[in-house]
């Protein structure tokens, strides 16, 4: 889960794998935290945070490169995820907080992007 935000060389936005299973599990975790599960540290949260955002910029890379592999007749398909990926971009521009609401708010982000890279995979890819 070591995902690294500062990126000088593009690397997080590069076409490299990534074991999904871990960042499911924290996002499941993440939501089911309730207002009475506010204990954490604010540091902590902020770690949490950064570790989500920068593996939201992972998927949402590799949602635009399958974006960009759609044929025209995938032309719903693509102004969808285009929906998810401007809502990411807008999301992913702000600080990251030391709150349990951002960190909520960066897991909703990665299971949105996450459920719009599924659909896509159902989706042929074009034949060029």
């Amino acid at each position: 889960m070591n995902q690294p935000l500062y990126d000088p060389q593009g690397l997080i936005e590069a076409d490299q794998p990534y074991d999904r299973e871990p960042y499911a599990s924290l996002v499941k975790a993440v939501l089911a935290w309730t207002a009475a599960d506010d204990a954490l540290a604010p540091r902590d949260y902020e770690q949490i945070a950064l570790v989500l955002t920068g593996h939201a910029r992972a998927v949402a890379a590799d949602l635009r490169r399958r974006c960009a592999g759609l044929s025209q007749a995938s032309d719903k398909h693509r102004a969808l995820a285009d929906v998810v990926l401007a809502e990411a971009d807008r999301r992913l521009s702000t600080p990251a907080k030391g709150t349990m609401r951002c960190v909520q708010n960066r897991a909703r982000l990665i299971r949105a992007l996450y459920e719009r890279l599924d659909r896509l995979r159902a989706v042929p890819p074009s034949p060029s």
